[in-house]
């Protein structure tokens, strides 16, 4: 799994259009967004840090998200 962030002046990166859907958000609004790119690359990023997501393939997320949905992460909460 990739983490980025948005690249320093110093270091131009290559930009990467990313489709994002309509913005997921929980109590409190802490909204996260998914999106793809025209490479099937799947991210999620949340919209505090618009330049600031996790990215992998579709099926990575896929198997992230359903990991979360039973309980592999609820020691966190």
């Amino acid at each position: 799994m990739n983490v980025t962030t948005s690249p320093s002046p110093a270091t131009p990166a290559a930009r990467v259009d990313i489709a994002w859907g309509d913005a997921f958000c929980s109590e409190g609004a802490n909204c996260f967004r998914f999106g793809l790119d025209d490479d099937g690359r799947a991210y999620i990023g949340s919209t505090l840090s618009p330049g600031e997501y996790v990215s992998d393939s579709v099926e990575a997320l896929r198997a992230l998200i359903s990991a979360v949905k039973s309980g592999a992460a609820d020691h966190l909460l």
